[in-house]
């Protein structure tokens, strides 16, 4: 029980060190502060880190979901369909944040506007998959 309690204890402290408690949680607060290009992209990267998070959890959430219908209904296709459409979702995103990064590069802050891309995609997606019931 101890070991098991000093784990839980670092795994806290690691988190406190990896996500500060100023630490930005949204675009608008990273854009919102004043901050070099590496300050910022270092924000977006923790921006990033949150809302991949989130995603993640939408997509389990809907899988999940989706598979218990498919063990009630017997079909697959609904669930195969939404796995098509998030891989086809990930294409998109790349993609689309890929051409905006390249219109700005070789200047100082493609990276960010690839990451700004990134989140505002993610986030679109998040709504969406919220939506659904």
């Amino acid at each position: 029980m101890i070991k098991t309690a000093s784990t839980l204890v670092f795994t806290i402290s690691t988190l406190f060190l990896t996500f500060p408690a100023n630490a930005a949680k949204t675009l608008s607060e990273c854009q919102q502060a004043e901050l070099t290009d590496s300050e910022m992209s270092s924000c977006l990267d923790g921006v990033i880190k949150i809302v991949d998070r989130e995603l993640q959890t939408w997509v389990n959430n809907h899988i999940f979901n989706l598979e218990e219908k498919a063990l009630i209904t017997g079909r697959q296709s609904a669930l195969k369909m939404f796995k098509r459409s998030q891989s086809n979702f990930i294409t998109f995103r790349n993609n689309d944040c890929r051409w905006q990064y390249l219109a700005v590069s070789p200047e100082k802050g493609a990276n960010i506007a690839y990451k700004k891309c990134y989140i505002r995609l993610s986030q679109s997606r998040i709504e969406e998959l919220g939506q659904v019931p």
